[in-house]
């Protein structure tokens, strides 16, 4: 069975603009950009100066995201084509400073990591996505030791989770059943509720090591 009501399990807030920053980073992810546009519209209407601190990076949906045949956009032969996406141009249209579009979130993180080493003090963190997503977001945040009052986060699209297999500490990507098949020992897992912050996953512990073989009906839970 799954164990609920543990407390370590994320719970986000709506987000909301936070005008007392002098600088704001903005990370999204599919329909993330709805909850991300919002804040820009906030701070429009709060403190429109902001929006000329304000650097966006988004992940679109694969559905919506195809390339602008601008592979010279940065003047350099062999560019990678841009990429663009209702979204994205949502973004540009907002004015902000910057708006940067990846196809991966790996690609995300990475660029995101090296803006929090150039970031400066009165930076506002700005993150909306599924929940895995979130997770990644924030192991980063807390090794560049962000605190709670600079990050804001909503939690919005597939529940798809992170497993992390207590037995050889591999993980698993986007599991949306009760139990998944650990992708290195290819044990059997039950998806526990208990998070961790550090991982960025939820725990995974062998389901049938009282009773080899015998395993739970499969069941999607997490969509």
């Amino acid at each position: 069975m799954l164990v609920t009501g543990i407390k370590s399990k994320p719970v986000y807030a709506p987000l909301q603009a936070d005008t007392r920053g002098r600088y704001h980073l903005m990370l999204g992810m599919g329909v993330g950009a709805a909850p991300l546009l919002r804040v820009i519209a906030e701070m429009r209407s709060a403190a429109a100066q902001s929006l000329r601190n304000t650097r966006v990076l988004f992940v679109p949906d694969a559905g919506n995201a195809a390339d602008a045949g601008n592979a010279a956009a940065a003047g350099e032969p062999g560019a990678a084509p841009a990429i663009a996406s209702p979204e994205i141009e949502h973004f540009r249209a907002a004015a902000v400073a910057e708006v940067r579009a990846f196809r991966e979130a790996p690609a995300l993180l990475e660029q995101f990591r090296a803006t929090l080493g150039q970031s400066l003090m009165g930076t506002r963190l700005y993150v909306a996505g599924p929940e895995s997503f979130i997770g990644l977001v924030m192991k980063i945040a807390l090794e560049f030791n962000l605190n709670k009052d600079e990050i804001r986060a909503e939690e919005c699209g597939t529940l798809a989770r992170r497993v992390y297999c207590i037995h050889c500490r591999a993980t698993t990507e986007n599991v949306r059943t009760n139990i998944a098949r650990c992708v290195d020992c290819r044990r059997w897992l039950l998806v526990r509720d208990h998070y961790s912050r550090r991982l960025a996953a939820y725990m995974g512990v062998m389901v049938d090591a009282e009773a080899p073989g015998e395993l739970p009906p499969l069941k999607e839970v997490f969509l």
